[in-house]
C-alpha cells in the first residue's frame, strides 16, 4: 500500500486483520521500463535517471503499483479488500510477454477503483451498494491502456477478490463480503466457531488446466464473465484468497483443518504474554494461518507421489498423472 493514498479511506464499522504467505516456483521478473526505472547508464547523459535509480519500487501513471509480485502472480490486502491474480506463466516465453505484470496491474487499478467509488458513495445520503465487477472492468480497461504502445506489454491473468462492506439498513450494521471472481483462482470463506466452510467460489474454465483470463488475445472481460456473491458475515470469520496452488494441491477439508489446527496453535501459544489478544487469530495470527496454509500445500506440490485435488480432475480428464501442481500462490 503506498505512503500517497489516492483519496481519504472511509469509516467502517469492519475491517479485515490480514495476513499472507508466498511461494514461487521461480522468483518474479523486474518490471519494464517505464513500470520500473532502470539505473542509468551514466551520469553526465542528460536523459539519465540516476535519481531513480536505488528506487525499485513500480510505478504507473505516476502512482506506486499497489499489491505484491510472486512469480507471475500478484496479490493484494487492505484493510477492506483482498485479492488473488494468477498471472499465466508461458507468457515468459513469448515477446513482448508479462503476465507478473499483468497480474499486478489488474489488481492495482481494482483496489484503485474500489477506493474510489467508496468515497464517492460516502458523500452521498442515499445507500448504494458496491459493483466490484465494474470496478473489475475499469480496471482491466486501464490496464489494457498502460500495456499498450508505446509500452507494450502481453499477458493474461485470472482475478478474484474480496470487498468487505456493511449493511446500512440495519442497527447494527452487518458485515457483507463482495465476492468477485473470474477463472480458477479462489475465494473461501471460513467459519471457525462453527467448524465449516460457509462459501466458496467455482472455477471456471475453457477446458482443463485453461481458465477463463483476461489479457492479450483472451475472449474473456469482466462484465460478462465475471462472476458476483454476496455473502452475509460474522465477526471472526476467515476469508481466504489463494491462486490456484492451494485448491490445486489441498482438499476443502485439509485447507478447513490446517486453518483451525493454525488458529487454535496461535491462540494457546505458551510464549505469548498475558495482555495479549489472540482469540480468532487476532493480533497478528492471520500471517501466521496464512504461512502454515502454504507450507501445507508446498508438502503436497512437491511429492511427486501425493494424490491432490489437480490430480483427481486431471484423471477424470483421462490424463495419466500423479502427485501435486507446481505451487505458486
Amino acid at each position: 500500500m503506498p505512503d500517497e493514498a489516492l483519496l481519504q479511506k472511509t469509516k467502517s464499522p469492519f475491517y479485515f486483520d490480514t495476513g499472507y504467505a508466498l511461494y514461487a516456483k521461480r522468483p518474479p521478473r523486474p518490471f519494464p521500463p517505464p513500470f520500473l526505472s532502470p539505473p542509468a547508464g551514466s551520469f553526465s547523459d542528460p536523459l539519465s535517471t540516476h535519481n531513480r535509480s536505488r528506487d525499485r519500487r513500480s510505478y504507473v501513471n505516476g502512482e506506486m503499483i499497489r499489491g505484491i509480485t510472486n512469480g507471475d502472480d500478484a496479490v493484494l490486502v487492505e484493510e477492506n479488500f483482498i485479492g488473488a491474480n494468477d498471472g499465466v506463466g508461458a507468457w515468459a516465453t513469448r515477446p513482448k510477454g508479462h503476465a507478473g505484470l499483468w497480474s499486478r496491474l489488474v489488481l492495482h487499478f481494482w483496489a484503485l477503483e474500489a477506493e474510489r467509488d467508496a468515497y464517492m458513495s460516502s458523500s452521498n445520503t442515499s445507500d448504494s451498494e458496491p459493483d466490484p465487477v465494474q470496478y473489475l472492468q475499469k480496471a482491466y480497461e486501464q490496464t489494457l491502456e498502460a500495456t499498450s504502445k508505446p509500452n507494450e506489454w502481453h499477458g493474461t491473468t485470472t482475478a478474484c477478490g474480496a470487498l468487505l462492506h456493511h449493511t446500512n439498513h440495519k442497527s447494527p450494521a452487518e458485515p457483507v463480503l463482495y465476492v468477485t471472481n473470474l477463472g480458477d483462482s479462489q475465494i473461501m470463506v471460513l467459519r471457525p466457531k462453527d467448524q465449516e466452510v460457509i462459501y466458496k467460489t467455482s472455477e471456471q474454465w475453457h477446458w482443463f488446466d485453461c481458465p477463463r483470463q483476461l489479457g492479450t488475445n483472451s475472449p474473456d472481460t469482466p462484465k460478462i464473465n465475471a462472476v458476483m456473491d454476496k455473502v452475509t458475515l460474522q465477526e471472526n470469520d476467515v476469508v481466504l484468497a489463494m491462486s490456484d496452488g492451494v485448491p490445486d494441491n489441498l482438499w476443502e477439508h485439509e485447507i478447513l483443518q490446517n486453518v483451525l489446527d493454525s488458529i487454535r496453535t496461535w491462540e494457546q501459544d505458551p510464549n505469548k504474554k498475558s495482555s495479549d489478544e489472540r482469540i480468532g487469530g487476532a493480533g497478528g495470527g492471520m500471517l501466521f494461518v496464512a504461512q502454515e496454509l502454504v507450507k501445507a500445500a508446498r508438502v503436497i506440490a512437491e511429492d511427486p507421489f501425493a494424490e491432490s485435488p489437480f490430480m483427481e480432475r486431471a484423471v477424470e480428464e483421462g490424463l495419466a498423472m500423479e502427485g501435486g501442481k507446481d505451487l505458486q500462490s
